[in-house]
């Protein structure tokens, strides 16, 4: 019998945990001014910068900061193409429902509430009022909470979705048709409604004009190098002018590319596969690297880049 194989896999949590996450003091403004005026976050910036992370940090700074009033972890939106301002709140699946009404018992009319299922601003609200919560709602939490709520990558929807939503974002209150039930948020909590967008098509003015709004710019090298050391502690501890050397490299791959620049989050990535195969030297030069070391940048560029265009580039 061979030799048992398995892959070392390193935990995506290293690199998301909003624990590692860090706010600079214009983007902590933002966040503060949003939470006083009780209006969105409308978040942009270049994808992998950290928009869609930053809601998971204010949900968990908050719960700490409330001790458990809020929940730790954001309701999540990640909006397509094809999406209704309904979806945003609840899912009613007809099929199922038509399926039991009539191929079923059709001595019995099934229970429509059996066949929905809040979504991401529509369960906030059910949890911030007790009225909606226990065994028999949709919601089993046992007390009332405040929330987070993230709309991720808001400019992929439709134009009219934006705008369809103001009102219930506004009074955070829905109804679901098919029931006819109202949901109101409860008096004594709050909802933080975070967006991003990748700025792929213009959002509509109505809209921005009720948001706060707060671009992402790419981090600089000391920013940079503060978010691997805290990412990566034992990394940056035990080599960090490699560490610097590879940021100082990172830069000049950003620069030379066309199509997709690659972000942190790839940063991340590929340090970390760099340090498993051994390359990460406190004597690291870049433009002293053995036959083997150029070996395994070379393999490691497709981590950075996405793309054959791109690769060609770095060769």
């Amino acid at each position: 019998m061979g030799q048992e194989f398995r892959l070392t896999i390193s935990k995506k949590e290293d690199f998301l945990s909003p624990e590692g996450y860090i706010l600079d003091d214009n983007l902590f403004k933002a966040v503060e001014v949003a939470l006083t005026l009780g209006q969105p976050l409308l978040i942009t910036g270049e994808p992998g910068t950290g928009k869609t992370r930053l809601a998971h940090k204010i949900a968990l700074m908050l719960h700490e900061q409330t001790k458990g009033v809020f929940k730790k972890d954001p309701f999540e939106f990640f909006t397509k193409t094809s999406a209704v301002s309904s979806d945003l709140f609840y899912q009613y699946d007809a099929l199922g429902h038509f399926h039991e009404a009539n191929l079923k018992d059709k001595t019995k009319s099934p229970d429509a509430r059996k066949f929905i299922r809040l979504e991401a601003l529509g369960a906030a609200i059910a949890m911030s009022d007790e009225e909606h919560l226990g065994d028999n709602s949709y919601m089993k939490e046992a007390e009332p909470h405040s929330s987070v709520v993230l709309i991720d990558e808001i400019d992929k929807a439709p134009r009219d979705f934006p705008n369809d939503i103001l009102n219930e974002i506004d009074r955070f209150q829905f109804s679901i048709k098919e029931t006819g039930e109202t949901f109101k948020k409860g008096k004594d909590q709050r909802i933080i409604v975070v967006m991003t967008s990748n700025t792929e098509k213009n959002l509509p003015d109505a809209f921005l004009r009720r948001c706060v709004y707060y671009h992402i710019d790419f981090p600089n090298p000391e920013q940079l190098f503060n978010i691997v050391s805290t990412r990566l502690t034992s990394l940056v501890e035990s080599h960090e002018d490699a560490v610097r050397s590879a940021i100082r490299y990172f830069n000049q791959v950003r620069q030379k590319v066309n199509r997709r620049p690659p972000a942190t989050a790839e940063l991340l990535a590929w340090l970390k596969i760099l340090e498993v195969e051994g390359f990460m030297k406190s004597d690291l030069d870049f433009a002293k690297l053995s036959d083997e070391e150029k070996n395994i940048l070379t393999f490691s560029h497709s981590v950075l880049v996405k793309n054959k265009a791109d690769l060609d580039l770095l060769d």
